[in-house]
């Protein structure tokens, strides 16, 4: 694992004072264009489900990034996959979180009948900062009566302390 993992790490890109001016930009990109790195990323977030969630029913991926390793680690486990995304994009009746942002709000959704009650979920994100679009994403599962087991992400930058602010169970393969 540690050699798999380490490849991975030094394929991830920094850009400094991107988007904005005091921002260090982790870049997942890089990874995805190796299919070797990409399918080493892949296997290690299987592992790591299959060690910690074995019986896990359902992946629900964040947008938009959580869609790219939630679809594959869903197929790999041969379960369903569920999006979140923001307000407006999904069709048909849908389940709504508000949470704050640093300049605002927004609003999280998924189908409504995307979850069954007491299903076992696994949300996966690319990234954790603040902690916030994960927060909302646990409550949303909840509030469509899931069991979140597991939330999860590729990246975590754990000075900005975003894993306090989850209520489930949290796992990050690589921290800066």
């Amino acid at each position: 694992m540690e050699v798999r993992l380490n490849k991975i790490k030094s394929a991830i890109m920094a850009y400094q004072d991107y988007p904005k001016p005091g921002i260090l930009f982790r870049d997942i990109f890089p990874v995805l264009r190796n299919a070797e790195l990409f399918e080493d990323l892949i296997e290690l977030l299987v592992e790591k489900i299959k060690t910690q969630v074995p019986d896990v029913e359902l992946i629900v991926g964040l947008d938009a990034r959580g869609f790219l390793f939630g679809t594959l680690i869903a197929q790999k486990l041969k379960i369903g996959f569920v999006p979140i995304r923001k307000k407006g994009k999904l069709p048909g009746e849908c389940c709504q979180v508000s949470y704050s942002l640093e300049y605002g709000t927004d609003v999280l959704e998924a189908q409504k009948d995307s979850i069954q009650a007491g299903q076992k979920v696994v949300i996966i994100d690319d990234l954790l900062a603040t902690g916030g679009t994960m927060s909302a994403a646990s409550q949303l599962v909840d509030k469509l009566e899931g069991n979140v087991c597991l939330c999860m992400v590729v990246m975590e930058l754990v000075d900005l302390k975003g894993s306090a602010k989850l209520k489930h169970p949290f796992f990050s393969l690589i921290q800066y």
